[in-house]
Order: structure tokens, then C-alpha cells, then sequence
């Protein structure tokens, strides 16, 4: 090669190969916020990323997620909250209501996408559930009828159930309202609820021993991160009183309870991912309708059951969409 040409083909190496390496930039990485007042379920966080996958977002490549728990002490969540503001997180992920609010107070302008919220609109999260305004949208748990069903199906387990213990988190301000909401539905059945309220895991002793005086025909769960995190002893307690118990969460029966019935919570978190998406392309979460669940579930665990001497009517076996032996 002569010289004219070696400099024309270094010259003209120089002058492409910055354009090469611009038409290669990758696309901005986002990071994400993922906030749980429980250690986080396996299926339900497989669930996030893979729905994110489904959009195009990859783990390692133009995505990332910082995983924080309170590991059910839910008074680590405002610290938590302000760990991931601190890292600049483009979009936080709140499970519940009190992850939701302690994202809120964590920041102003981080979008936050919740995931099971039991009363946006109630504890102030949202200014409605189709104009969101703020910040914050997400799915919510807000469906009326799912009480009268859970107390339906407690009945036809539990025919001459007339008095049900309510154990719930008091110090949960989207749980104040699920509890008020009950009573109208249950009074309709002709089933007087009595409330047991906790508001850390130390109060469960004594829930338990007031339970236990009271001696109710059965009990219902109200679902949140701490009736969640003490899920094991809930069902050892229920068990142990040989009491019939009607869960939220197919959780809570994977965990030795005898019944639940809720919404899929695996398939919330595949619907929390569009939301990420679209906030991420430039939606504005005031402009995102807060969703409600679409699938339910029934589960069943046929061990606890013999331990308490019931037998699962065939009608209910049939409906399962899970049945654990």
C-alpha cells in the first residue's frame, strides 16, 4: 500500500469510528426501587421481573432493582424509603399501603407504583382511583364483594358459624377502613365480628389470649405486612385451638392455614410491571387509573383441615385453584 493510501484509510478510520461508537451508545439504564415491609416472595418478585423482561427491560442491561425489606418490622420502612431516594432510584415500587407511605414521605418527585394497596384513596395515596393525581399509582385491593364471598366460603365450612374473631393490624390505615367495610357484609350473614387488633408482632400473645377467652366459631385474616410476616404462627395458633380460619392470601395457607381466598398476587405484580414500563417511557402516574384485581383464588390445604376435623365440601374442592395435600 502507498503512502496516500495509508493515510486515506487512517483518516478515514479516525473519522468513522467515532460514529460507530455513537450509533452503539446504549440506551439510558433505569433503576428501580423495590420496598417490602416482608421478605420478598420469590414467585411474586419473579413475577416483576419477569413481566419487565416481556417489555424489554433487562436485568443487567437497561434495568436494575434495589431489593429493600423491613423483614417485618415495618418501622424500618422510612429509613429504608430514604435509602433508596438516596440512591437516585428512578421509579420505587411499594408493596402495600405502609410501604407506600413511607415512600411518600421519602420523596416528592420519585414516582411510586404500589402493588396490593388495600385503600389508596382512603389513606390519601391517590386523589381518586381514576385520576390518581401525585405521584403514586399502582393496583389496588379495594373489592367489596371479596368479604362477603370470604365469609360465604366460611360458612359453608363452617355451617353454624355465628361469631368470628377479625385479626388485623390497627396501626394500618388502609386496614381501618377494610375492617369497617366488613361489618356490613357480615351483619348481612347474620355473623357477629369481633376485633382483634394488633399493632406489632409482640401484641399476637395477647390477641391470642383474648381469642382464645372469647372462643369464637371461627376467624378471619385481614392481610397486611404484618399479618403477613406472622403468618407461621397465626396457623400454628389456629391449629393448636383447633379454630377454622379464613385467610387473604394463598400465603398463609402454603404456611399451614386451613382456607384463603384473594386476589393472585403473583398475577398483580406481572400487572405492577406495566406500570413501570409506561412511567419509564414517560407516563405520568397522575394520568395511570389505579387498577383492582381481576383473578382470584381459592386455596385449600386438606392437612390442616383433617387436623381440624373438618371436612372440605365437595362443592369447595371442586372451585380450588389449589389444593394442598
Amino acid at each position: 500500500m502507498d503512502r496516500r493510501a495509508f493515510l486515506s484509510t487512517v483518516a478515514g478510520g479516525l473519522l468513522t469510528a467515532p460514529l460507530v461508537a455513537g450509533g452503539q451508545q446504549k440506551a439510558k439504564a433505569y433503576t428501580l426501587g423495590f420496598l417490602s415491609g416482608v421478605t420478598p416472595i420469590d414467585r411474586d418478585t419473579a413475577a416483576l421481573e419477569q413481566g419487565l423482561h416481556d417489555l424489554g427491560w433487562l436485568k443487567g442491561q437497561n434495568i436494575a432493582i434495589e431489593y429493600r425489606s423491613a423483614e417485618g418490622n415495618l418501622d424500618r420502612l422510612p429509613a429504608l424509603a430514604t435509602e433508596l431516594v438516596s440512591l437516585k432510584v428512578d421509579l420505587i415500587v411499594a408493596v402495600s399501603a405502609p410501604e407506600t407511605s413511607a415512600a411518600r414521605r421519602a420523596t416528592i418527585s420519585t414516582p411510586i407504583v404500589f402493588v396490593v394497596h388495600g385503600d389508596p384513596v382512603g389513606t390519601g395515596d391517590v386523589q381518586s382511583l381514576a385520576h390518581p393525581g401525585g405521584t403514586t399509582t399502582g393496583v389496588a385491593q379495594m373489592h367489596p364483594e371479596l368479604t362477603t364471598k370470604q365469609l360465604e366460603i366460611l360458612q359453608q365450612l363452617v355451617p353454624r358459624v355465628s361469631r368470628t374473631a377479625v385479626l388485623w393490624n390497627a396501626a394500618n390505615p388502609a386496614k381501618v377502613g377494610d375492617w369497617r367495610e366488613r361489618r356490613p357484609s357480615a351483619h348481612t350473614l347474620g355473623i357477629a365480628l369481633q376485633s382483634s387488633e394488633v399493632r406489632r408482632p409482640t401484641d399476637l400473645s395477647g390477641a391470642f389470649a383474648t381469642i382464645r377467652k372469647q372462643r369464637p366459631d371461627a376467624m378471619l385474616i385481614l392481610g397486611d405486612p404484618l399479618t403477613v410476616s406472622s403468618r407461621v404462627p397465626i396457623a400454628d395458633f389456629a391449629v393448636k385451638e383447633h379454630l377454622p380460619v379464613m385467610y387473604p392470601l394463598r400465603l398463609f395457607v402454603e404456611a399451614g392455614g386451613l382456607i384463603s381466598y384473594g386476589a393472585d398476587v403473583t398475577d398483580l405484580f406481572r400487572r405492577a410491571a406495566r406500570y413501570v414500563d409506561k412511567i419509564l417511557k414517560g407516563a405520568k402516574p397522575a394520568d395511570l387509573p389505579v387498577e383492582q384485581p381481576t383473578k382470584f383464588e381459592l386455596v385449600i390445604n386438606l392437612k390442616t383441615a383433617k387436623a381440624l376435623g373438618l371436612t372440605i365440601p365437595q362443592s369447595l374442592l371442586v372451585r380450588a385453584d389449589q389444593v394442598i395435600e
